[in-house]
């Protein structure tokens, strides 16, 4: 069995967060967790590629990545393509799971990824894809890559798959026609007694759940508060200097106001797909209202309005990414000293 495997600059070897931005490099076998991996196949089974590449790299040229990655395959004959595992790395699943969907629907060849259940290339490529569920404690990696392999042989084997709790896969979001001897009816009264008596049973459909997020105290006074805007809506300044994609945005952006009562038109763009763009170019002040802030500022309604906007794309996000990029800007309010934020959207 030949297998190819792709790897971030962390896991290749190459370093840490500041080579997230080197270009794709080809290497002949196994590198890091692909060794371990080919030891769970066995004899007969070798990493014949390894494709690595940094995280930044991947999700800013993803379609030059794909279509590099996809001719070197072409010529190759593996059997199998295998990414990860990328625990919570969420930049990493996404180039990931992209790969490995490409693959498969272009080549035929069956691929596998390992992610933890919150990392956003999960919720994109779940229904694509069998993701091993890694969690998020890099210590399991053995763990992982051994049932990595596991369910390899038996796509590979052309195998049946079992449900996901039985092969440690993340579920796929499909409903499974199935022969079973109680109707659904008498199912749901015997989950429902179970419940009542404190018993275990599971669910044949799990609903989403979110956390309670708790409502802050309110301002006691406006006119002394430090107040800040934020957008979804993808407002960036002129050529994007940040990158922000324009869907499933992984990264946002904090952008100087200092001196400005107004945003011009000809200084910003917009990065974000699914609404007519047309109005917010016209006078980004639609979207990130300056100007009615200047004023509550000059009329004493805000005590101070913050010197930066902070800005990203929210469209077709991962709840898990979303998550992430939620904490990343609350830790830059609480620090930056600000009272109260206005999040404007589309």
């Amino acid at each position: 069995m030949r297998i190819a495997h792709y790897l971030n600059q962390f896991f290749g070897g190459v370093g840490a967060e500041e080579h997230a931005g080197r270009s794709l490099e080809i290497r002949d076998g196994a590198v890091g967790p692909g060794k371990l991996f080919e030891s769970f196949l066995g004899a007969g089974a070798s990493v014949a590629l390894t494709f690595v590449c940094g995280d930044n790299y991947a999700v800013e040229h993803q379609a030059e990545l794909t279509a590099a990655i996809l001719e070197k395959l072409r010529a190759a004959q593996v059997d199998l393509f295998v990414a990860g595992p990328c625990f919570d790395a969420g930049r990493y699943g996404m180039a990931a799971g992209a790969l490995c969907r490409a693959v498969q629907a272009e080549l035929g060849i069956p691929a596998i990824a390992a992610m933890s259940e919150e990392n956003p290339g999960v919720d994109l490529y779940r229904d694509a894809l069998y993701i091993i569920d890694s969690g998020t404690n890099i210590t399991k990696l053995r763990d992982v890559v051994g049932r990595m392999a596991t369910l390899s042989k038996k796509l590979i084997a052309h195998e049946p798959i079992g449900l996901p709790l039985e092969e440690g896969y993340l579920r796929r979001g499909w409903l499974r026609d199935q022969l079973v001897e109680k109707k659904a009816a008498t199912r749901l009264v015997d989950m429902l007694v179970a419940k009542m008596k404190n018993e275990p049973f599971e669910s044949e459909m799990s609903p989403t759940a979110f956390a309670p997020v708790p409502i802050p105290a309110a301002v006691k006074d406006m006119s002394k508060a430090k107040v800040m805007l934020i957008t979804d809506g993808g407002l960036v300044p002129r050529g994007n200097p940040d990158r922000i994609e324009g869907t499933a945005a992984t990264r946002w952006g904090s952008y100087n106001i200092q001196g400005r009562d107004d945003l011009r038109a000809e200084d910003y763009e917009v990065s974000h797909g699914g609404y007519d763009t047309r109005f917010v170019q016209e006078d980004p002040d639609r979207l990130v209202p300056l100007d009615a802030l200047r004023e509550m500022e000059k009329n004493g309604v805000i005590g101070k309005l913050h010197d930066e906007f902070l800005s990203t794309c929210g469209r077709s996000n991962p709840l898990s990414n979303t998550r992430r990029l939620g904490r990343e800007m609350a830790e830059k309010i609480k620090k930056d000293g600000v009272d109260a934020v206005i999040l404007t959207s589309t």
